[in-house]
């Protein structure tokens, strides 16, 4: 049977989402996102509507509504068995019903049920969650909205005229709130002016222009003044609630960066291990984004895995995994990183096609936590995955399980990757996540988080509150376990009690960094300014239901009474847990549902990338006509996506490789790193004169006068890296940094001299400061 994503008709007819109306309420560095989407079931018969959508990871999904004509119906959290049982009772009774529950699978997939939808009935669905806006590397915060609503791929028997469309017109506006004066807002798409709602510039409004095609992710990004200063914003107790709850006492929300000394920030580690797990599905052969001059998802894989070879330090350990539905490495175990070894892995590279079938990351995850770990080496994990399991809960778990021997770094390739499974590889495994979607480029992003891996870690880190007579806190966050430099830190706390004196609060962050003790104090002001709603306690609750998920999910004799709390967390919030679901029920005729009923899964537009994630890429096949009855998402087989079987999908365009099967190099910065050796230093050969687009007797010529043939051509490398290609600097830092170690170590007198002569052989004015010299 064909497979179909979106409302369809019984000839596979696509009954598009008719519109899309998103309200954006960003609080310095959180975000309410209020989305409306309007369906209309234009069949003949009713039918059982299953829409499947992802959330991102630390959102709070707190609301669930549907307006069915003038009639609309307001979701309540329950007991999910007790509202699964409501559910099949009120389709029984002929009502209109709806049940929105969190996956077994992963937490990060929702599915609302929605029940029997009349024909010709039309449904305006409205989802309300909370999230945290991702930080970028120019202290950006980002908010993304999907446009695709279609299968990432085709598979080859479908017409593509037969897929979900995407809807026309979207409306999108967003109310920004900042401590700080907010400087700009920019888009990939075209704005309307921002237009400031205070005299500080702390409050602005900006929306999409009139007219906009749904055509491609809509992407905001906010700037704030002063964006590294640490802040804390406290939000008062709701006077509904319990006093001496959560949501009856007031919240606080701190955000602070670590600034490390620059002599840990500026020189390279010469120890580690560093071991690289690259996704080779069958998904991976598809292009970055859709843009002509787009590669290959594993081409890029593969270009970035050339430039994190050149740029580990010498003397340190390194492995290479591949995965799929099995997986591979490189060594049996990881050896010692030098110009054999980094040699050898590079043709290796070469070589890497997106081969290997479904994505099973669970098993080369098992086997690498049991290789033993090198003594004096912090075994450092690099995971690139375009996908998602069906096991993300367990991988995490295990990833947990060895937290205490590694720092995990992830990164999700392209529009379908797991918010719940990157981020949660990054938390649970004391690291960094980052995604790459779009436009973006993957080799700044890899190396901000070779950046972070290159750091020493941090440890002992504590969180000490002084609080005025009669106040206490208890904190919602799971515990800090890693911090890096200059890397956003959020936490949230409850404070309990009253003070009649002073209003005034301090918290301090204390850590040791290469056996320094390291503080960072932030005073804040107890008392609330205004209304400030509900958006931080749930955040805060949605913290503290995830800690304790872990927790339960540990079993042991605590598992029944961890159960009760979180039920219990989860009613008095309103955020959605494991155990609870959304239910709302429409007393229609309550006549009996009469004919058969088809059931139809609709995927909406997510919010499935840093921050907000990328788009929605779940497609359920097109089953058969069914009675009433709940339906879950159907887990991938054997843990991997059905996206990345290669047998089913059509995979056009390959990675492109150079006749004699090593990279297919065009860009000259690449080509440059290529030919750089593991010591950081470069040879003299006709190669690098064809990058710097010079003559083997121009480059002879001009060589200073007893100058070394190796010393000559590192530094022509480090001033066409200075000043041909500076705008790539995060690409290339820890390469120029090698090389300009090399150069030290060689104790020569000519520096100089070759710095001079390789300014005027390059047409470029750089210092010998500035190349490290």
């Amino acid at each position: 049977m064909v497979k179909c994503c979106g409302l369809v008709a019984d000839k596979n007819e696509p009954v598009p989402l008719k519109s899309v109306a998103v309200d954006v309420r960003v609080q310095g560095h959180v975000a309410t996102v209020t989305s409306t989407l309007l369906y209309l079931n234009g069949e003949e018969r009713p039918l059982v509507a299953v829409f499947v959508f992802p959330l991102p990871e630390e959102s709070a999904f707190c609301h669930f509504s549907a307006k069915l004509g003038d009639t609309e119906v307001v979701a309540k959290l329950q007991d999910k068995q007790k509202a699964r049982e409501q559910y099949d009772d009120a389709l029984s009774s002929g009502h209109q019903a709806f049940l929105l529950e969190e996956s077994d699978q992963s937490s990060d997939w929702f599915q609302v049920n929605v029940g029997s939808l009349p024909p010709g009935e039309s449904a305006a669905i409205t989802l309300v969650y909370i999230s945290e806006l991702a930080m970028q590397a120019d202290d950006a915060l980002r908010f993304c909205l999907p446009a695709v609503l279609n299968p990432r791929y085709t598979p080859q028997e479908m017409d593509s005229s037969k897929m979900a469309t995407v809807p026309d017109t979207l409306a999108l506006s967003a109310h920004l709130s900042s401590p700080q004066p907010i400087s700009k807002v920019e888009s990939n798409c075209a704005l309307e002016p921002l237009v400031y709602l205070n005299a500080d510039e702390t409050q602005a409004t900006v929306s999409l222009s009139s007219g906009h095609v749904f055509d491609r992710d809509v992407e905001l990004l906010l700037y704030y003044q002063d964006a590294h200063e640490p802040t804390a914003i406290v939000e008062g107790g709701q006077d509904s609630a319990e006093p001496g709850s959560l949501m009856g006492d007031p919240l606080v929300m701190l955000s602070f960066y670590p600034e490390f000394p620059a002599a840990v920030t500026s020189t390279l580690a010469t120890s580690g291990e560093f071991i690289f797990v690259v996704d080779r599905s069958g998904s991976m052969d598809c292009r970055m984004h859709s843009g002509n001059d787009a590669k290959m998802r594993i081409e890029s894989a593969r270009d970035t895995l050339l430039l994190l070879l050149k740029s580990l330090p010498m003397g340190c350990f390194f492995n290479i995994y591949g995965f799929g539905s099995s997986f591979e490495s490189f060594f049996p175990k990881s050896v010692e990183y030098n110009q054999y070894t980094m040699d050898e892995a590079l043709q290796k590279v070469n070589g890497m096609k997106a081969d290997m079938g479904g994505t099973n990351i669970l098993e080369p995850l098992q086997h690498l936590y049991s290789q033993p770990c090198i003594p004096s080496h912090p075994r450092e994990l690099f995971i690139f995955t375009d996908g998602e399991v069906g096991n993300t809960k367990q991988v995490l778990d295990l990833v947990k399980l060895s937290v205490n021997s590694h720092r995990c770094f992830s990164f999700g390739i392209g529009e379908g990757a797991s918010i719940a499974l990157i981020n949660g590889l990054a938390q649970e495994g004391s690291g960094h996540a980052q995604f790459i979607t779009g436009t973006d480029r993957m080799q700044p992003k890899v190396m901000q988080s070779l950046r972070y891996a290159l750091q020493p870690a941090v440890k002992d880190i504590s969180v000490d509150w002084d609080l005025p007579d009669g106040v206490s806190v208890t904190t919602l966050s799971p515990p800090l376990n890693v911090l890096f430099h200059a890397k956003r830190a959020l936490l949230y706390a409850q404070l309990e009690g009253e003070s009649s004196g002073n209003p005034e609060g301090s918290v301090t962050i204390q850590y040791n960094l290469l056996e320094e003790t390291v503080k960072n104090q932030l005073g804040f002001c107890l008392k609330p300014a205004g209304d400030t709603g509900e958006t931080l306690h749930r955040l805060g609750a949605r913290a503290l239901i995830r800690s304790l998920e872990v927790e339960e999910r540990a079993g042991g004799p605590e598992a029944a009474a961890l159960r009760e709390k979180l039920l219990q967390l989860s009613l008095q919030s309103g955020v959605g847990s494991t155990h609870t679901a959304f239910i709302a029920i429409h007393k229609g005729s309550g006549q009996a549902v009469q004919g058969p009923l088809l059931r139809r899964t609709i995927p909406t537009p997510s919010f499935r990338r840093s921050g907000f994630g990328g788009p929605m890429a779940m497609c359920s096949s097109m089953g058969p006509i069914v009675p009433i009855g709940r339906m879950s998402p159907r887990p991938p087989r054997s843990g991997m996506s059905e996206m990345d079987n290669p047998e089913t999908f059509d995979m056009e365009g390959r990675a492109m490789l150079d006749d004699e099967g090593g990279f297919d190099v065009q860009d000259p910065l690449l080509q440059l790193i290529s030919l750089q050796k593991a010591s950081g230093s470069w040879e003299m050969d006709s190669s690098m004169a064809k990058v710097l687009v010079k003559s083997d007797d121009e480059l002879a010529k001009l060589m200073p006068l007893g100058a070394d043939k190796a010393v000559w051509a590192t530094t022509l490398a480090l001033i066409w890296l200075y000043g041909l290609r500076l705008e790539a600097q995060d690409e290339w830092q820890f390469v120029a940094m090698k090389a300009a170690s090399w150069i030290q170590a060689q104790k020569v007198g000519c520096v100089s001299q070759c710095v001079q002569a390789g300014n005027a052989l390059l047409g470029c004015q750089v210092q010998q400061e500035t190349l490290g010299l």
